[in-house]
């Protein structure tokens, strides 16, 4: 299992006008794709602990408030084969419960099923981490996964 877990268990993408966005419990990663042959000096890209702001060869393609906070001075974009910019944000709070349910506080929503799978996806992570040694990668959930999932911690070992 040396793999991270969304490697092998894929991932939630949420679809955008420009590209799409998904999340794992520790970061969140936006893809942009962009006019074939951009170059890194064509890209503006302004990353804040709540906002994020993507120009193109000056033409805006992303901005605002995003849905929680991240660390400002983690966040990273890339270029990748000169038709798609990545970006990655870290998660303030890093955790099943903080599922966003949008990357911008008033745009980019997922709609309701895509929001279930996201949530499913982060509380299987969450006991992944919490049970380094089986594998929930392949693993099907059903009932109380909202904000989570339960709540194990007070429970005696």
């Amino acid at each position: 299992m040396s793999a991270p877990f969304e490697e092998r268990s894929g991932v939630v993408p949420c679809g955008t006008p420009w590209g799409q966005w998904y999340q794992t419990l520790e970061e969140v990663f936006i893809e942009i794709q962009v006019p074939p042959g951009t170059r890194a000096q064509d890209i503006r890209c302004d990353l804040q602990s709540r906002h994020v702001a993507l120009a193109v060869g000056g033409r805006e393609i992303l901005k605002g408030k995003l849905f929680d906070s991240t660390i400002a001075d983690e966040g990273t974009w890339t270029l990748e084969d000169r038709k798609m910019v990545r970006i990655v944000l870290t998660k303030t709070k890093r955790d099943a419960a903080n599922c966003w349910t949008s990357l911008l506080e008033s745009e980019y929503a997922a709609d309701p099923w895509v929001q279930d799978q996201m949530q499913r996806k982060l509380t299987l992570e969450r006991f992944q981490k919490e049970n380094p040694g089986f594998d929930f990668s392949g693993a099907e959930i059903s009932g109380n996964y909202t904000k989570g999932g339960p709540d194990f911690s007070n429970l005696e070992k």
